[in-house]
This record gives structure tokens, C-alpha cells and sequence, in this order.
């Protein structure tokens, strides 16, 4: 059977503060034995596209970035 969630304030506020700002993105938890052990953000930047099609901006090489907490 699987172990009920331990889930404190301490944490509530590591995820709001992980998803604080977030726009496009995603938030990824991982659990073992009911206890939070690490959390994975990987956030997407979207750029608007140039209004003349003859004036393509060049493309630019956006880093992702990855929080991770352990206990």
C-alpha cells in the first residue's frame, strides 16, 4: 500500500516559489516512500516572430534552466 504524501509548509513554499514567474513551462515532483525528494523545473522562453517577413530576426540558442532541491 502506497505511503500517505508528507507534504509541510516548508515545501508548499519551495513549489510556489518554483512556480513563482512561471509563464511557459513545466514543474516535475518526485516522490519516494511518500516523501518529496526533488523537483525539476524546465522553463520555455517564447519570442514573437518579426511583423515583416522580409526582416527574420535571427534565431537565438535559449538554455533551459533546471532547479533541483533535495532534502
Amino acid at each position: 500500500m502506497a505511503k500517505p504524501l508528507e507534504l509541510d509548509e516548508v515545501w508548499v513554499g519551495r513549489i510556489k516559489q518554483i512556480l513563482d514567474g512561471l509563464e511557459y513551462g513545466s514543474v516535475q515532483i518526485v516522490v519516494h516512500d511518500g516523501k518529496i525528494t526533488q523537483i525539476d523545473k524546465t522553463e520555455r522562453k517564447r519570442f514573437e516572430t518579426a511583423a515583416a517577413p522580409q526582416a527574420q530576426a535571427p534565431l537565438q540558442a535559449v538554455k533551459s534552466t533546471k532547479q533541483k532541491s533535495k532534502v
